[in-house]
C-alpha cells in the first residue's frame, strides 16, 4: 500500500485502538503478513525441486523409461497450469488470503499421498494436486504482498517470495541429502517426499493470523474493514484515509467486475506473457529438475554436493538480485542477466558437445544460476503482480504465471528426450532463448519500479 507505513493506527469505526492512538499490529503486522505470504514461497521451491532427489528411485520402482519418467516429472507441473490458470477468479473473488487457505491443505494432503503412493498413477493424482497448490499460490502470494506493499519497496518484498522459493528448493536439496543418509534403503523416497508435509502445515495455520488486503477489501465495497486492516499492517492516519481514497478514485476508473481482455489490458498482457515465457526459456526449472542427471552427463564426481552448491548460489544471488531491483529497476536486471545467461548456458552447451573441459559445467551452470537469480528469478513474480489494474489483478497474474507453468511442463517434458539425442542441444537452444529476451526486453519493455499500483495503468498503456 501506499503512503508511510508507522506503528500509529487508522482511526475507522470499529478498529481497534491502543492508548496514545496506537494501532495493535504496525509494522510487526506487515511483516508477518509479507513473511506468511512468502512462506508459499518455500513450499513453491521445496515441492518443486524435491523431485530431484527422487527421480531414480521412481525410474526403478515404476520401471520408468525416459518419457514417462519425463511424464513423472511434468505432472506436478501440469498442476501448477491448472492451478495458476483458475486461481485468479477465486481471489479476485474471495481474497487472496481465504484462497491461499485451501492452497495449503492441497500442499498437505498432496506430500502425504506422494509418501505413500504405492502405484505409479497414484503418485501422478497426488503430484498433480502439489502442482495445484504450487501453481495457484504462484499467483497469489505475490498479489497478496504486491497490494500491501509500499510503493519503494515493494520489488524487494514482493521478491521475498522468490527468496523463499530458492530456499526451499535448497532446502530440498538439503532435506534429499540428509534423508538419505538417515533413512537409506527403498523407503528414503517416501520420506524426502512426505517431510514436505510439514511446512504445509505451518502455513495453513499462520494463514488464519493475518489480514485480507486493504485493497481486495475496498473494491469488494468493505471500506470499513480495509481502515482496519490498514490499522493492522500499522498506516499512519493521514496517509490511510489518502490510500482508501485513491484505491476508491483507481477503482472508478477500473470498476470491480471487470473483465481481463485483450481489447482494454493487451499491453500488460503481452508483456507478462513474455516475461514468464523467458523465464522458462532459459532452461531453469529444466536445470533444476534434472541437476544430478546434467552433472553425471559431464563426468561429475558428486553430483549430490554439486547440486547443493547450486543451491547456495541461488540463494545468495536472490539476495543480490532483491537488493537490485528498486535501486536499478526490472528492466535493467532482465537485460543484463540475459547477456550473463547467453554467455554460460553457451559454456554449458560447449561442456556437454565435448568442445570444452568437464571441470568448466560447474562454474558455468553457476554462472548461469547467479545471472539468472540476479534478473528473472528476482523480477517475474513482481513484475506480473503489479501491472494489472486491482480489478483484474488476480487474473491477469494467472495469465502470467499459468503461462509460466505451462512452458515449464513442456520444456520439463521434452528436456529428457533431447538430452537422450543430443546432451548439448537444450543448453544451445535455452542460450538463442536469451539473445531474442535480450532483444525483445530491449524494445518494449517499460520500467515500473517505484510506480504507485493505482498509477500502474496509466504507466502500462
Amino acid at each position: 500500500m501506499t503512503g508511510k507505513h508507522d506503528s500509529e493506527a487508522f482511526r475507522v469505526p470499529g478498529a481497534p485502538q491502543r492508548p496514545g492512538g496506537r494501532g495493535t499490529g504496525g509494522r510487526g503486522t506487515l511483516a508477518a503478513a509479507i513473511g506468511t505470504a512468502a512462506l508459499a514461497g518455500l513450499l513453491f521451491g521445496f515441492d518443486t525441486a524435491v523431485i530431484a532427489g527422487v527421480t531414480g528411485d521412481l525410474t526403478h520402482l515404476f520401471a520408468l523409461t525416459p518419457e514417462t519418467l519425463g511424464i513423472t516429472v511434468s505432472a506436478a507441473l501440469w498442476g501448477t497450469l491448472v492451478g495458476a490458470l483458475f486461481a485468479g477468479k477465486p481471489g479476485d473473488a474471495f481474497g487472496s488470503r481465504d484462497s491461499l487457505r485451501i492452497l495449503a491443505a492441497f500442499y498437505f494432503i498432496a506430500g502425504i499421498g506422494c509418501a505413500l503412493a504405492s502405484s505409479w498413477p497414484a503418485f501422478l493424482i497426488f503430484r498433480f494436486m502439489c502442482g495445484l497448490a504450487i501453481g495457484g499460490s504462484s499467483v497469489l502470494a505475490p498479489v497478496y504482498i504486491a497490494e500491501i506493499a509500499p510503493p519503494r519497496h515493494r520489488g524487494f518484498l514482493v521478491g521475498l517470495f522468490q527468496l523463499m522459493i530458492v530456499t526451499g528448493i535448497l532446502v530440498a536439496y538439503l532435506s534429499n541429502a540428509t534423508i538419505a543418509g538417515l533413512v537409506g534403503g527403498d523407503a528414503a523416497w517416501r520420506w524426502k517426499l512426505g517431510i514436505t508435509a510439514a511446512p504445509a502445515l505451518l502455513f495453513f495455520v499462520l494463514l488464519f493470523a493475518i489480514p485480507n488486503s486493504p485493497r481486495w477489501l475496498v473494491s469488494k465495497g468493505r471500506r470499513d474493514e480495509a481502515g482496519i486492516a490498514l490499522t493492522r499492517i500499522g498506516t499512519a492516519p493521514d496517509a490511510a484515509e489518502a490510500e482508501l481514497s485513491r484505491v476508491e478514485q483507481a477503482l472508478e476508473r477500473d470498476p470491480p467486475g471487470e473483465k481481463l481482455s485483450w481489447r482494454r489490458h493487451h499491453r500488460p498482457m503481452m508483456l507478462v506473457i513474455l516475461v514468464a515465457m523467458f523465464n522458462q526459456l532459459a532452461g531453469i526449472n529444466a536445470v533444476l529438475y534434472y541437476l544430478n542427471d546434467i552433472f553425471a552427463r559431464a563426468g561429475s564426481l558428486s553430483p549430490d554436493r554439486q547440486a547443493v552448491l547450486i543451491g547456495i548460489a541461488n540463494l545468495v544471488f536472490t539476495l543480490v538480485g532483491m537488493a537490485l531491483i528498486d535501486r536499478i529497476g526490472r528492466k535493467t536486471l532482465l537485460l543484463a542477466g540475459a547477456a550473463g545467461m547467453t554467455l554460460c548456458l553457451a559454456a554449458a552447451a560447449g561442456v556437454l558437445y565435448g568442445a570444452l573441459d568437464n571441470g568448466l559445467m560447474l562454474p558455468a551452470l553457476i554462472g548461469f544460476i547467479a545471472f539468472f537469480a540476479t534478473s528473472q528469478g528476482a523480477v517475474i513474480w513482481v513484475y506480473i503482480s503489479e501491472i494489472f489494474p486491482t480489478p483484474v489483478r488476480a487474473r491477469g497474474s494467472a495469465l502470467g504465471a499459468s503461462t509460466h507453468w505451462l512452458m515449464n511442463a513442456l520444456i520439463a517434458g521434452i528436456f529428457p528426450i533431447l538430452v537422450a539425442w543430443s546432451p548439448g542441444a537444450p543448453f544451445a537452444i535455452f542460450a538463442a532463448a536469451m539473445v531474442v529476451q535480450f532483444v525483445v526486453v530491449a524494445a518494449i519493455f517499460p520500467e515500473t519500479r517505484g510506480v504507485d499500483l493505482d498509477e500502474m495503468a496509466e504507466r502500462i498503456e
